[in-house]
């Protein structure tokens, strides 16, 4: 490993610091996961803690003693025995006792530190690339060292490379448990984090909340103990068994957390329930004129999820539900209707999407809807001209317009709307914590609007019952009758030619067809075809017929332009890039082509395929990969081929990606799980929802304990 300070090769250079950087030779450090932001006390320190190193732990998220303790070993290594060098297999990390017969730097170009050493049974070479001038003296001819690492043939023999050293005398004991690899940073050395994890465990107690009868029932050890086997595994339990995080220990570790997310998420669904908001009673006046205007019935499963959200509007409460469905499941009717609901009581709904082609795509739809029943829609976005865009705002300050669509221009100061009582938010998981906040604040002074949160990528039973414990959550799980199959075929890059006369047929026939692509410019390193190589491939190609490009780098009104085209029929092929992933709908398109498709989400291969069949015509996706293909867009392909179910691919979506990838989690303002995985022990997260309950009702203060040990203040967020 190369050290976190650069190392040097030349006598003269400075000693690296003794305890904070680590060693060359050690293992690298494993990643730490994504810190939050460093709190201002941190540079404080406490006892055994300086600022300095103070400042380095909370890059980890090691706020004080009691986040120490949770820091918990990724793997380990097993340093309680020794193996002779003889017994050594190859590719297998192991502990041997040596003694150094010489040492020698090799001379440039390929400047090495390279000892010969012995145990009794055999020899073996020491090889550094890079090395500091006190590993030379540490490996003088004559010392005895510990080395660890993996054996392997070399030009001359056994060798290791970068081994990890340890200066020994004659008969030295071995440690007593496995060695413990903790995520870290640089400029954190594994052996400094050893240290004060040690100390921590030894002067800072943690009590077990947990009743000890349903520790005995679930067969579980108590916290203290558990976290002590994690951080110091006796040599006697498997490394494997360890780190598969099935051990009892790691059970009982999962169930503090989980009960920790559990304690916040029910508080913060409490906190929202003791705010006022606008009651909005079903009046049945606008919302029955829409539904009689609709060109079509409502799907039961619409007519459900209205039903609930209607009910929650009348309360005084403010609703906070998330409206999950399947692409093409009708949502954005559901909403108008909740839209409707409010304006029926005479107060203002706002709809907010986090791109301007999708918010535009609601704006038009829910004008074609409102417009015959004498409701005007309000449109904001940065893309207005300035005129236009200051009359829209003072009449919706005046009140004089009830609803609005808009993209994250609705939270900018300058809006002002005095009767907000619904904010409707698409696409909720591409907005940050704080914009959904700043929407929040646009209502009444001492009145929280109700809030719909939509989604087009379904959320798993378990995901939603951890991440969204706080929210209530309707589901549309039917599509509208008349939606024709959408055939999907893999097709390798070599058949593209295939390919582009596929799409001149469908067109030549009076349909309409996207190329879509992962990136606008030239990408050398990742060599993919870039949206404007394949329009000016497509144009050529296809001379006899018109070709359109959209991506979001193109100004708003030429986008427009363009998307207005295809939506005509004037444009027979749509080259863009991910924009028209979500809210483009034009029936006519019976053909999605979608390039490097091993490159795009699961989520997102399966929002574009939704683009076609909105028709009656039949419609096929066609993914273009290239070789060779990883595993993970091997599994990736292979699921969007199998499943047209957006909630099986949602499944795999979370089997591949992990929960926090998946539900946007570091923006949803919901505490991130670092050790339970919501699959895996759903047994758990049941558990621990049941224990909650119990624990809020009969021992606040033990709530209190559980959540400051797991997430100190950064709860808090959970009010978005």
């Amino acid at each position: 490993m190369v050290p976190s300070s650069r190392p040097t090769r030349s006598s003269s250079s400075a000693e690296p610091e003794p305890v904070l950087v680590e060693p060359v030779g050690e293992k690298p450090a494993d990643p730490a996961p994504e810190a939050a932001p460093p709190k201002k006390a941190a540079v404080r320190g406490w006892p055994g803690v300086g600022p300095q190193l103070a400042e380095r732990l909370a890059k980890i998220d090691v706020f004080s003693p009691a986040d120490l303790i949770l820091h918990l070993p990724l793997r380990y290594e097993d340093e309680t025995r020794l193996t002779m060098l003889a017994d050594a297999r190859p590719g297998i990390a192991v502990q041997c006792e040596v003694e150094v017969l010489s040492c020698e730097v090799t001379p440039p170009p390929r400047r090495q530190l390279v000892a010969r050493a012995a145990d009794a049974s055999g020899e073996v070479m020491l090889r550094f690339v890079h090395f500091y001038p006190s590993q030379q003296k540490q490996m003088a001819a004559g010392a005895r060292l510990r080395i660890f690492g993996e054996l392997r043939d070399g030009f001359f023999g056994a060798e290791m490379i970068h081994p990890r050293i340890k200066p020994v005398a004659a008969g030295e004991p071995l440690p007593e448990s496995l060695t413990p690899i903790y995520p870290t940073t640089a400029g954190l050395a594994q052996s400094a984090l050893r240290k004060i994890i040690a100390g921590a465990l030894r002067h800072n107690g943690m009590r077990d909340e947990l009743p000890e009868a349903l520790r005995r029932n679930l067969n579980l050890p108590a916290l203290p103990d558990a976290l002590r086997m994690l951080h110091a595994p006796p040599p006697s339990v498997s490394i494997l068994d360890i780190e598969d995080r099935g051990h009892p220990a790691w059970q009982r570790i999962k169930l503090d957390e989980l009960l920790a997310q559990q304690i916040s998420l029910r508080r913060a669904y409490a906190a929202r329930r003791a705010k006022n908001a606008a009651s909005l009673p079903q009046r049945d006046t606008l919302t029955r004129e829409l539904l009689k205007q609709l060109p079509f019935a409502l799907t039961g499963a619409q007519r459900r999820a209205f039903s609930e959200i209607a009910a929650d509007l009348a309360s005084d409460h403010p609703m906070q539900r998330l409206l999950q469905g399947d692409v093409g499941s009708g949502k954005t009717c559901v909403a108008a209707l909740a839209m409707l609901q409010a304006a029926e009581n005479g107060r203002q709904a706002v709809l907010m999407a986090p791109t301007e082609i999708l918010a535009e795509q609601h704006y038009r739809k829910l004008t074609d809807w409102l417009t015959p029943i004498g409701l005007e829609v309000a449109w904001l976005s940065g893309s207005r001209k300035k005129k236009e865009r200051e009359a829209t705002l003072a009449r919706l300050a005046a009140g004089e317009i009830l609803l609005a669509v808009g993209t994250h221009a609705l939270i900018e100061d300058p809006v002002t709307l005095p009767g907000l009582a619904l904010a409707v938010v698409d696409e909720q998981h591409r907005f940050g914590v704080r914009q959904r906040l700043a929407l929040r604040e646009k209502g009444k002074a001492g009145e929280s609007p109700h809030m719909l949160m939509m989604s087009a990528t379904p959320i798993p039973r378990t995901l939603a019952m951890s991440y969204y414990a706080d929210l209530d959550v309707s589901v549309l799980d039917e599509l509208p009758p008349g939606r024709t199959p959408i055939v999907t075929k893999l097709v390798a890059e070599a058949r593209r030619e295939e390919v582009i006369r596929r799409v001149h047929d469908a067109c030549v026939k009076g349909r309409q067809a996207y190329w879509v692509c992962p990136l606008i410019e030239e990408s050398e390193a990742l060599q993919l075809k870039t949206a404007e190589e394949s329009y000016a491939m497509l144009s050529a190609a296809l001379p006899d017929l018109a070709v359109g490009l959209v991506h979001g780098r193109l100004k708003n009104d030429v986008k427009s332009a363009t998307m207005a085209a295809f939506v005509a029929g004037d444009i027979k092929v749509l080259v863009a890039t991910t924009v028209i992933e979500v809210g483009v709908d034009v029936p006519n398109a019976s053909l999605m082509v979608i390039e490097h498709a091993e490159r795009f989400g699961l989520a997102q291969l399966h929002q574009l395929r939704g683009r076609v069949g909105r028709g009656a015509h039949e419609s096929a996706c066609i993914l273009i990969f290239a070789q060779p293909l990883s595993q993970t867009g091997r599994e990736r392909l292979k699921a969007i081929y199998e499943h047209t179910d957006g909630f099986i691919i949602a499944r795999e979506d979370l089997r591949i990606r992990g929960p926090g990838e998946f539900i946007g989690a570091r923006q949803s303002g919901v505490p991130l799980l670092r050790y339970a995985d919501l699959e895996q022990d759903a047994g758990l997260v049941e558990i621990a929802r049941g224990l909650a309950e119990e624990i809020l009702e009969d021992a606040p203060r033990v709530a209190d304990a559980v959540t400051a040990r797991w997430f100190g203040g950064r709860a808090s967020l959970l009010k978005a």
